[in-house]
């Protein structure tokens, strides 16, 4: 008998307003099985929607998502044509998902008279399953029960309640398992018929909810002189406001991490997006702070990982089955609490207010403190990660799998694990935090910077290995329980442009490697060289595209000066983009792009994803060379020379609460077009 597998997602149809998903076929059918239906909560609340027209499907010719919470799906009725041989009756299907409900409207169109009357039939199912065991590949075992009142049906479970609505003119039945809409419809004029139903969802004790609000962030234009850019950057804002979430009872909005599997609190990820996303304002980053700080940890408990200042990995359901068999507030995570510290500054030098940055300095100290008092579990000053309950994640970085952790040779790296980004991440956030104590008057930044200065020399001693002739020394990806250097060429170095960390001709050697065909593919940036032992294009992280690791790199590229460098890396993210709807997943296939013509689909991958989406703002921040200090009043573009995407026009940024134009000439020259612009612009 074969293992549970996990369904595969890349051919579906994704809509999403978090907490609601809604994955279906492109014809629009939401056929039993596998990942597809409409998600609430994490709980499928309808598991079979299926069109019918005098009981034949209809012969599907286009379909889509349409935005981040809309899809559109068209077809004909061949059956019902005449003697021409143009379709004579169209069917457009349209879906609209909001936190909580989905509507979908279906129209019926004849373009010439057809004397008869027909059936349009809608039948629908529902499971109740738990996003756990299904993403598990465990299907199922049975229906809930539908109860039929008027022109409504109902499935009612455990703390589960999905409830669909029919326009008046259906009749609606059931039988044990399934339910049906069904109308009658004249033929006998041309024109439009409309047909409609609307589902809601309520999950009792979520910890999370919709946003009900609007994007707390500045929508920006772009035009360019490569039209890929602009439509990236369009769709990803606009998948972004789909996965806005907030903790119940509270008007902070963070973004989940992917739908449909992650559509909920991740520390790490939705640090990263709000990080990307601050050229756009700061109330994202103000809101995924304070959610984070209201769960920082407390007490030492080694089943959820939780320790006094840790910023959690993620929250999830508290309904059994629901939470992929981690506890449902889990701590699992070894750069959370680092990438925290540095969100908090980086929005504060962008304008966050000062009396919203205050109120979390406490949580600042607390933080900080981990690093050293519970990060450092081993006391040899690195921070590193170890599963001590055994049931939690064995890998605890941002590459989470079980077999991530590989050497050269393809051997397994084995726990505790110090990874080398992590360190950059601490080494950053020490100076960052030493910076905000000292520009509150804060105690400790003396302390913190002597911690970090030493760090950089632990780092310079212990994780620089030694390659091939070709590529010269380069940072391991990791050191493993016996402080051996795992040796193998990662994306991983990537991430320590910008931190700090390196000094200018480290930097260069890390620019140089990351844009090398061993790690860079033509469609970004793999995980993992393709000559190391467990290179494999389709591996999770042995050796995919992810394309937020790709924009990290990128952005760190720029941050160092080196933004010319990341050309090929832009390009790749710019090309991917297009293959994918410019709706880029949270991972994709490593092949060279020489190999094949188009990036291969990773099957399972969350689309959209967050920090995936937002990548495009991080590659616009790293093309404009865009620094902001509100705090001293300045603003620095030190941008690509030449452009490369033409003439760039980038308008409703915001720094500081101010609105930001931005033109940038083919050949590199920017110029601040906003009238009146408070800030003074350095460019480099």
């Amino acid at each position: 008998m074969a293992p549970p597998r996990q369904p595969w997602l890349h051919e579906l149809v994704t809509a999403v307003q978090a907490p609601t998903v809604l994955l279906c076929d492109p014809d629009g059918e939401l056929r039993p099985g596998g990942a597809q239906g409409i998600w609430h909560a994490d709980v499928r609340v309808l598991s079979r929607v299926e069109l019918r027209i005098d009981g034949e499907p209809v012969e599907p010719v286009s379909g889509g998502a349409e935005g981040a919470g809309r899809a559109r799906f068209v077809g004909f009725v061949r059956s019902l044509d005449g003697a021409s041989s143009d379709p004579a009756v169209r069917v457009e299907r349209v879906r609209t998902v909001r936190a909580g409900a989905v509507d979908e409207s279906i129209a019926l169109t004849t373009y010439e008279s057809i004397p008869v009357n027909t059936t349009v039939e809608v039948i629908v199912a529902a499971d109740l399953a738990r996003i756990g065991p299904v993403k598990s590949g465990h299907e199922p075992t049975g229906l809930a029960m539908p109860d039929v009142e008027g022109s409504s049906v109902a499935w009612i479970g455990d703390g589960v309640r999905a409830e669909l609505v029919s326009d008046v003119t259906a009749a609606v039945s059931a039988g044990p398992e399934s339910a049906r809409l069904r109308w009658t419809v004249n033929l006998a004029h041309a024109g439009t018929r409309y047909m409609r139903w609307r589902l809601y969802a309520a999950v009792d004790n979520t910890p999370l909810a919709g946003a009900d609000s609007d994007p707390e962030w500045s929508t920006p234009t772009l035009t360019a002189g490569d039209h890929r850019l602009p439509m990236l950057a369009e769709r990803s804002v606009d998948d972004l406001a789909g996965l806005r979430m907030r903790r119940s009872g509270s008007a902070d909005v963070f973004v989940a991490a992917g739908a449909p599997w992650f559509c909920t609190l991740f520390g790490r990820d939705s640090i990263w997006a709000a990080r990307m996303l601050l050229p756009l304002g700061t109330d994202l980053a103000a809101g995924t702070l304070r959610t984070l700080a209201a769960l920082q940890g407390r007490r030492i408990d080694l089943e959820t990982g939780e320790a006094p200042g840790k910023i959690p990995h993620e929250l999830r359901e508290t309904t059994e089955g629901s939470n992929v068999g981690l506890p449902p507030l889990y701590y699992g995570s070894v750069d959370s609490t680092p990438l925290w510290i540095s969100l908090l500054h980086d929005a504060w030098r962008w304008g966050m207010p000062e009396d919203q940055v205050k109120e979390l300095l406490p949580n600042l100290e607390a933080a900080m403190a981990w690093m050293v008092e519970h990060g450092d579990s081993d006391g040899d000053g690195f921070l590193e990660y170890i599963d001590d309950s055994g049931r939690g994640l064995a890998n605890q970085g941002w590459k989470d799998s079980g077999d991530s952790m590989r050497f050269a040779d393809g051997e397994q790296a084995e726990p505790p694990v110090v990874l080398c980004e992590v360190q950059g991440y601490a080494y950053e956030a020490a100076r960052h935090g030493a910076d905000l104590l000292d520009a509150f008057g804060r105690p400790g930044t003396g302390r913190w910077r002597t911690w970090a200065s030493e760090l950089a020399e632990r780092f310079r001693d212990r994780f620089w290995v030694a390659g091939s002739r070709e590529l010269g020394r380069y940072p391991a990806l990791a050191l493993d329980a016996d402080k051996r250097p795992v040796d193998s060429l990662t994306s991983n170095i990537g991430h320590l442009l910008g931190t700090g960390l390196l000094n200018s001709a480290e930097s260069e050697r890390v620019a140089r490697l990351v844009t090398r065909p061993e790690l860079a593919s033509g469609f970004g940036l793999r995980t993992m060289s393709l000559d190391d032992g467990a290179y494999s294009p389709l591996s999770y992280h042995c050796g995919s595209v992810w394309p937020h690791d790709t924009a990290i790199v990128i952005r760190g590229l720029a941050a160092v000066g080196r933004g010319h460098r990341a050309a090929e890396l832009i390009e790749g993210l710019l090309a991917a983009a297009v293959h994918f709807d410019f709706r880029l997943p949270e991972l994709y296939g490593g092949d060279p792009r020489s190999a094949v013509a188009r990036p291969i689909p990773y099957p399972a991958a969350c689309r959209p994803q967050a920090w995936s989406a937002a990548s495009a703002l991080a590659v616009v921040q790293a093309l404009l060379g865009l620094e902001a200090d509100v705090p001293a009043g300045r603003l620095r573009l030190r941008p690509v020379r030449p452009s490369l995407v033409g003439r760039l026009r980038v308008e409703g940024l915001s720094v500081g609460g101010h609105r930001l134009d931005v033109l940038l000439t083919e050949d590199g020259r920017p110029r601040v077009l906003t009238d009146d612009f408070p800030l003074k612009v350095d460019i480099g």
